[in-house]
């Protein structure tokens, strides 16, 4: 369970990021629109794990590489953004499935009836 100032940074984190991926979206989205659905901070506030969903583009995997490789230059930008956190974490990036995994047991659920 997280704490609240653990929610309260993820939330800020999440906001921040999905206003900073509309806004760059041609420079390290590669013209994608990328979505962050979840952030999740571990309670040493040192480390973000971002979950991503991608649309609008023919491979997910190379605008998940091209956000991994200017993971710097994200972070410090998020640090300038949040001002009032002393240590900004390192982020990770991952491709959220959750969606792609609910349509499948979706159709497994439809065969079956």
């Amino acid at each position: 369970m997280s704490s609240v100032r653990q929610q309260k940074i993820e939330a800020a984190i999440q906001g921040e990021l999905g206003v900073l991926f509309q806004r760059l979206s041609a420079e390290i989205c590669l013209g994608a629109m990328v979505s962050v659905t979840v952030v999740r901070i571990t309670k040493d506030l040192s480390l973000a794990r971002c979950y991503l969903s991608i649309y609008a583009h023919p491979s997910p995997e190379e605008v998940l590489k091209s956000i991994q490789i200017n993971q710097g230059k994200v972070r410090g930008i998020i640090g300038q953004r949040l001002k009032n956190l002393r240590k900004i974490p390192s982020l990770t990036f991952y491709i959220d499935d959750s969606m792609e995994y609910a349509s499948k047991i979706d159709e497994l659920l439809k065969d079956n009836n």
